[in-house]
């Protein structure tokens, strides 16, 4: 009999009650936990490996580094860190020295603030923007209609290059910084070291994409 796919976003329970954080915890009939026990030992498996067993340890550590007051107990506990912090922190951890940087053009002058940053810590940043090696639009069969600016030549969006440019460097450890939907996928599949995301492209909200979900029942309700 074929498994139910999961899906835990439409899981009812509350958080305390859940089986995936209780022994005993309540579920639904296509919960992961329950129904793919088999899969989730095979998993643990990785886990064992050398590389994957102090990432996954370090990222949760920093899990925990995260929020103050743990000591009063898990209801007094609060956000403690900032993300780019966080990501200094990974890295301290990590015992990173050679950080790449994939950043979209439109966020320039914020690269340009986080390479610094990463400089002033000693580290050795390598970057790339998103239109490096001014490859015509024509090159993926984009008319003129397609593109942002129209009847002009138009540099495409290259993360298959930046991938590349930060693999041919021997980065470390991959920071991405506002590439757009699609070319962030891209880059994903061909980046080498571990990547992680400082901060998401939403011209809409100023990169903050979660204001839109926020208000699905007000503002963006059209959404729906």
């Amino acid at each position: 009999m074929e498994k139910p796919n999961p899906n835990c976003a439409r899981c009812s329970f509350k958080s305390n009650d859940r089986i995936c954080r209780t022994e005993d915890g309540k579920h639904p009939d296509n919960c992961p936990t329950v129904v793919m026990e088999e899969l989730s030992a095979e998993i643990l498996e990785e886990y064992n490996k050398e590389a994957i067993r102090e990432f996954a340890r370090q990222a949760s550590v920093q899990e925990k580094d995260g929020y103050r007051n743990r000591e009063l107990g898990y209801g007094k506990v609060r956000p403690g860190k900032p993300r780019i912090e966080e990501i200094l922190d990974f890295i301290g951890k990590m015992g990173y020295r050679k950080i790449g940087m994939a950043f979209c053009m439109g966020l320039r002058k914020e690269a340009a603030m986080v390479e610094k940053l990463f400089a002033s810590r000693d580290l050795e940043v390598v970057s790339a923007i998103c239109k490096v090696g001014r490859a015509p639009k024509e090159t993926l069969d984009l008319g003129s209609e397609e593109r942002i600016a129209v009847g002009e030549f138009e540099s495409m969006c290259n993360p298959i290059l930046q991938a590349a440019l930060l693999n041919e460097a021997k980065t470390e450890f991959n920071v991405l910084l506002g590439l757009c939907v699609g070319h962030d996928s891209l880059f994903f599949k061909y980046a080498e070291a571990p990547c992680t995301v400082l901060a998401v492209k939403d011209r809409v909200t100023g990169h903050n994409p979660l204001a839109a979900v926020y208000t699905l029942d007000s503002y963006y309700r059209a959404l729906k």
